[in-house]
């Protein structure tokens, strides 16, 4: 759990490590990390909530017209980089987003994230615990120290040196993780080559997803010092398994999980089962948050590991849901469709409405799936009431756009912004002519 700083001891701090730059930060609708970078001397005045900032520049905000955002610090987000630059030390803070008569803006991811959360906590919840596993891939630098295609090792699931050549990379971003508090449980190379992943400490909804945007900061930051570009593309590569974002999810009342029924043949609470129908029931809905790229629905096919069906169990990994073997405190589900492309404020989001509605309507949970979905014929699948996941950005935007539950969590601002940034970038891929099809049409027609 994150110290609570009061501004007193956030200047004290700066003043005692030689900090010259704060980076006040946030995220875009497409989840992308934004910052006013201010001297140390205008701390103060940022800690007071009056750093203005262009609201009309940034993907998803608001037109030139209303463009005057303030920026309010996170104090608990309080962090100095543990590198050095020649000027002297860079510090950051979490920021959210203000209008200018001192309302949260509507079309701030984070504050979404927060306004469903506080819908968990009006329904007796104490806490809602996210633990993500966020996979990516190194490549090569070329000479001029742009990204190549060529990946930095040949080696496949938990390989070592001198097979993984990225170990030393990777153990370099688990020790800067960790001196900037992170709590690292594991870390391994991934069943591609080139492919690495970095599981850290579950955390509430809100720290978690501060935590994915700083991950990745990291990542890619000490990825380019070791001569490495860093890609959470879903699937930078044909023929080998993409990157996922498996996220685990529990909810809890008064410091107890109320996923855990030790009465239960499973373990699993009434809660867990009705959180459980409601992931299912809103899964082709938030799969366009989930995995919002044009590129995520190359990762979301049969025979790379990633989830294209909906469905759960405790045993397999086909599903889109798995419950693991751990129980009491530790009773989880894992969600494997989401990739570490997306908004993770909003990602989060829509995975606790979706929850939330199963809890509200007391959702009816199907049987679990304990066969390997990917060998099941269709008629089988059929009649196990076995869907998919939509095929594509497109199909997943009609989705989100029928969920009358995720419209509402996400509230209209952020949809109808999110919907035309991604139809614009669906109608350019569909537009485009690819080397495949001519390599497969031009010589045959």
């Amino acid at each position: 759990m994150r110290k609570e700083y009061s501004k007193e001891e956030i200047l004290q701090y700066a003043e005692a490590n030689n900090v010259r730059y704060v980076r006040l930060q946030f995220t875009d609708l497409l989840g992308i990390v934004k910052n006013v970078e201010i001297p140390v001397d205008q701390l103060p005045k940022a800690l007071n909530n009056r750093m203005m900032f262009d609201g009309s520049s940034i993907q998803g905000f608001v037109r030139i017209e209303e463009s005057d955002m303030y920026l309010a610090p996170d104090l608990s987000t309080w962090l100095v980089f543990p590198w050095e630059t020649p000027q002297g030390r860079v510090a950051r803070l979490i920021c959210d987003v203000y209008q200018p008569d001192g309302t949260p803006f509507p079309g701030d991811p984070r504050s979404v994230l927060k306004r469903v959360y506080a819908r968990a906590q009006e329904m007796g919840f104490s806490a809602f615990n996210v633990g993500p596993e966020p996979e990516f891939f190194l490549f090569k630098l070329d000479e001029k120290g742009k990204p190549t295609q060529d990946l930095n090792d040949e080696g496949g699931y938990f390989d070592w040196a001198p097979v993984d050549l990225g170990e030393n990379c990777r153990r370099d971003i688990v020790v800067t993780l960790e001196n900037m508090g992170f709590e690292i449980e594991a870390s391994h190379h991934e069943v591609a080559p080139g492919q690495h992943e970095i599981d850290f400490r579950y955390a509430n909804a809100v720290e978690a997803a501060d935590n994915i945007a700083t991950f990745r900061l990291v990542v890619k930051t000490v990825a380019r010092q070791h001569g490495l570009h860093a890609t959470f593309m879903p699937k930078p590569l044909y023929g080998i398994n993409g990157s996922g974002m498996h996220t685990h999810l529990s909810l809890f009342r008064d410091h107890q999980n109320a996923f855990y029924d030790p009465d239960d043949d499973m373990g699993l609470s009434e809660t867990a089962r009705f959180f459980l129908a409601g992931v299912l029931e809103h899964a082709r809905g938030f799969t366009a948050i989930c995995n919002p790229t044009v590129n995520s629905y190359k990762r979301l096919v049969p025979g790379y590991e990633a989830p294209s069906y909906i469905a759960w169990s405790g045993k397999n990994r086909s599903p889109l849901v798995r419950v693991p073997a751990a129980r009491g405190q530790s009773t989880r589900l894992e969600v494997r469709s989401p990739d570490p492309s997306c908004n993770p404020y909003l990602a989060i989001a829509s995975l606790l409405a979706a929850g939330l509605d199963g809890i509200e309507r007391q959702l009816e949970l199907p049987p679990p799936v304990n066969r390997n979905i990917y060998m099941m014929t269709e008629s089988e699948k059929e009649e196990a009431g076995i869907r998919s996941l939509p095929a594509n950005l497109s199909d997943a935007l009609d989705a989100l756009m029928r969920d009358e539950v995720l419209v509402e969590a996400l509230g209209h601002h952020v949809l109808l912004h999110f919907i035309e940034a991604k139809r614009i970038e669906w109608n350019m891929f569909r537009t485009q002519v690819t080397e495949w099809e001519r390599e497969q049409y031009l010589t045959l027609y």
